[in-house]
């Protein structure tokens, strides 16, 4: 009866079927009608005769068929089949069973029927009372039957209502859902199987093999479905992938274009604060704003690469990203960016370098000039001051070499001043911001300088000239005294005479008196003009200190003796 209806299952497809199993295959033409109907291919032309030769003829081709597909039939002829051997004829159907229905099941590494059973033991291992085990026992409550359509086909069967005590209502359930709803047809007898101890074990098999198809014939479609949804995602995904690319190419290539200017901008700062502040940004754009565009770009070629794998192995023609947006391009942009981002460091370093300079030369010029300042303070008074006035010959010879000792150290001083000029020089070749202020207090020193030394040599010349001219007046004071006391003894002595007192006894004696004083007041004319000659050494020195501005000391240090202490005694000695 089961394998009738397996038979019938696949023949009604052809329009035809069999009453008879036995029977309506002897003369082999349904046999072999059977066979291209399951396998789906054409067999060699049956012979129409109604002879036992043409019968056994369309059996052998039907066997060999068979045989064909690697089925070794033992015991089984096509006389046995012609002359309606049920045994063999029902040997030869199960053999095909087997090889058409149950031996392409596959499972998990298990075929044909261990391949069967696992599926159905996969199917029915969530519910409660199905322990499918083998092919006859766990089947006759008819719960594995309706456990394996409500898996697949949940809302035909109610499982929750079935019950294990009546397994004649559960088997017809299960036969009849199956027969209207699933196109198998009824093969078993529900009274057969609960009333037999052991049910057939082929029976059964054939019978759930038809599950197997139908389900996986099922399983198939959604297969092929979901096939078609996935390349459908696949060419979404694709076609996403492709929009990614081209937004993150244009994004990154913007960026780049956005910042390769400023890396190959030279905008020099004037301090060094300012010059580390804009190492500061390169460094934070080095550490905060490149990396995640590396990662953008690592990720851009991973994407071309993936999405160009997807397109090969689906057979699609390769992406061509738009024009300018190859990776090649963005290849190139990162060089160019990379080549520009090295040239910027570098000239961050020279020019911080630079500034750095430029401050330690700038320091150095502060502190030599303060130096210098600080030396030159008050040396322009002192130099301009007219102290020789006052001074002695011998303060002025002290003068003279106080100034002396001064020229060397003004001379000194000359490296120091020329160092800070070439220091100055070299500010202004570096571009130093402050050079300004740096040239106005670099002339100021410079022109103080050539002052100082104007000055310096002026007061030499001053100096000298005073020395000689104090020398000359010591010259004449020396004259003068050498004249002077002379002079001046001689007054006393005719002052001493003129007022000694006389005593004479003759005529001839005061005769003598008289003579030797007229005598006497003959010397007064040239005495005078020696006189006037003294006096006259004294008045040239007088005017000689008074021409050159020369305060002279009170007393001639040669001599006691004055002017007016002369004019004085001349005039008594008259």
């Amino acid at each position: 009866q089961t394998f009738t209806a397996w038979c019938n299952s696949h023949l009604r497809k052809a329009g035809t079927q069999i009453e008879n199993i036995d029977e309506d295959f002897r003369d082999g033409l349904k046999l072999m009608l059977l066979l291209e109907v399951i396998s789906g291919e054409r067999l060699p032309k049956p012979e129409r005769g109604k002879m036992r030769v043409h019968k056994i003829n369309n059996v052998n081709k039907a066997l060999d068929f068979i045989a064909s597909k690697g089925v070794k039939l033992v015991s089984i002829g096509a006389e046995e089949i012609v002359d309606g051997n049920a045994k063999m004829t029902l040997g030869m159907i199960w053999t095909i069973i087997l090889r058409f229905a149950i031996q392409d099941i596959s499972v998990e590494e298990t075929s044909a029927k261990e391949g069967l059973l696992l599926w159905c033991q996969r199917k029915t291992a969530p519910y409660k009372n199905v322990n499918v085990q083998n092919f006859h026992i766990p089947w006759k409550d008819g719960l594995a039957f309706n456990a394996l359509i409500h898996r697949h086909r949940p809302e035909l069967i109610e499982y929750d209502k079935l019950r294990k005590d009546d397994p004649v209502t559960n088997l017809n359930n299960a036969f009849e859902v199956a027969e209207k709803y699933l196109d198998i047809p009824k093969m078993l007898d529900a009274e057969d199987i609960v009333g037999t101890l052991r049910p057939d074990e082929k029976a059964i098999m054939t019978y759930v093999s038809c599950f197997y198809h139908a389900f996986s014939g099922a399983q198939k479609a959604e297969t092929a479905a979901n096939r078609i949804c996935k390349v459908l995602a696949v060419n979404q995904e694709n076609e996403q992938l492709m929009e990614d690319y081209e937004r993150l190419a244009s994004d990154l290539l913007a960026w780049i274009q956005r910042t390769i200017p400023w890396l190959e901008s030279r905008d020099p700062q004037k301090t060094i604060p300012a010059m580390q502040q804009k190492l500061e940004d390169f460094r934070e754009y080095r550490r905060v704003h490149k990396p995640p565009k590396v990662q953008e770009k690592c990720q851009l070629e991973i994407n071309f690469n993936t999405l160009q794998t997807k397109l090969r192995l689906s057979g699609r023609p390769a992406f061509m990203p738009s024009e300018g947006r190859m990776v090649s391009d963005i290849g190139a942009g990162w060089q160019r960016l990379e080549q520009a981002e090295k040239g910027h460091e570098e000239w961050l370093l020279t020019e911080l370098r630079r500034l750095e300079r430029l401050d330690h030369l700038a320091e150095k010029f502060r502190q030599k000039a303060s130096i210098h300042e600080g030396w030159t303070e008050g040396k322009e008074v002192a130099l301009r001051d007219r102290d020789s006035g006052t001074a002695s010959l011998a303060q002025v010879r002290a003068l003279l070499r106080k100034h002396e000792a001064f020229e060397s150290d003004l001379a000194a001083h000359q490296d120091r001043v020329e160092q800070i000029a070439a220091i100055a020089q070299e500010l202004n070749e570096l571009d130093y911001y402050d050079s300004p202020s740096v040239n106005a207090r670099c002339q100021k020193i410079c022109d103080q300088w050539d002052l100082l030394g104007s000055l310096t040599h002026s007061r030499r010349e001053a100096l000298e000239k005073t020395e000689k001219q104090l020398e000359t007046i010591d010259e004449l004071h020396l004259e003068y005294a050498k004249r002077a006391a002379p002079f001046n003894n001689w007054m006393e002595s005719a002052m001493e005479d003129l007022q000694d007192m006389f005593i004479v006894h003759t005529i001839e004696e005061i005769q003598g008196l008289i003579a030797a004083h007229d005598q006497f007041k003959s010397t007064l004319p040239d005495a005078d003009k020696e006189r006037e000659a003294i006096l006259g050494i004294q008045r040239e020195a007088q005017r000689i200190a008074d021409l050159h501005g020369i305060q002279l000391p009170g007393n001639n240090p040669y001599t006691s003796v004055t002017p007016q202490i002369i004019n004085s005694k001349w005039e008594r000695v008259r």
